[in-house]
């Protein structure tokens, strides 16, 4: 029997210290995953940061919310939500460095290259790392599929929804927030 070299797995450390800010990329159990979004995944995080940005706006301390941001997962992972949610002074300032902290909700929208891994390794991922919420946006079905914890100290998501084109997206953390899905999800998408 002869031995097949194995590649060695890069670590969250050495990804960071990759001068890869201006490409989308992340780092997936120790290898490098590409990511070229199509027009309608931009179409979707653009509208859904607006819904939360007007959200945010519209009264004091309801945090703040980024397009994708390095979070180390853990040695092996480092994830770039497609958007991020901090609540009110807990995330990254606008001049700090990579990685950011783990945020309290993160999306994740349908791209072909990279679902297998949004529904798969990155949920869990997540869930291990502590993340209170996690919506992963489903393109190709127009449905969110909603993951929480009832509770913070709720040690594993315990709570999921699947949400259609004719339900609302609203959020415990996110007190007053609502999206008709059927405004996400449009008929000019098909």
């Amino acid at each position: 029997m002869t031995a097949v070299p194995v590649a060695e797995r890069m670590t969250a450390d050495e990804y960071l210290a990759q001068d890869n800010e201006d490409r989308r990329t992340q780092l997936i159990d120790g290898e490098i995953v590409m990511d070229e979004p199509r027009p309608l995944h931009q179409a979707l995080v653009g509208q859904l940061h607006i819904a939360l940005t007007d959200w945010i706006r519209a009264a004091p301390s309801r945090g703040r919310s980024w397009l994708p941001l390095d979070v180390v997962i853990d040695t092996y992972n480092v994830y770039a939500p497609d958007l991020l949610w901090y609540a009110d002074d807990r995330g990254p300032g606008r001049r700090d460095n990579r990685p950011s902290p783990i945020p309290d909700v993160a999306v994740e929208v349908r791209s072909p290259s990279t679902w297998r891994h949004d529904i798969g390794a990155k949920k869990s991922g997540y869930e291990r790392a502590g993340l209170r919420e996690l919506w992963l946006i489903d393109s190709a079905a127009d449905e969110v599929l909603v993951f929480r914890r009832s509770a913070p100290d709720v040690p594993a998501f315990d709570v999921s929804l699947r949400l259609g084109r004719d339900e609302t997206l609203t959020s415990p953390s996110l007190l007053g927030f609502a999206l008709a899905l059927d405004t996400l999800f449009t008929e000019e998408d098909h």
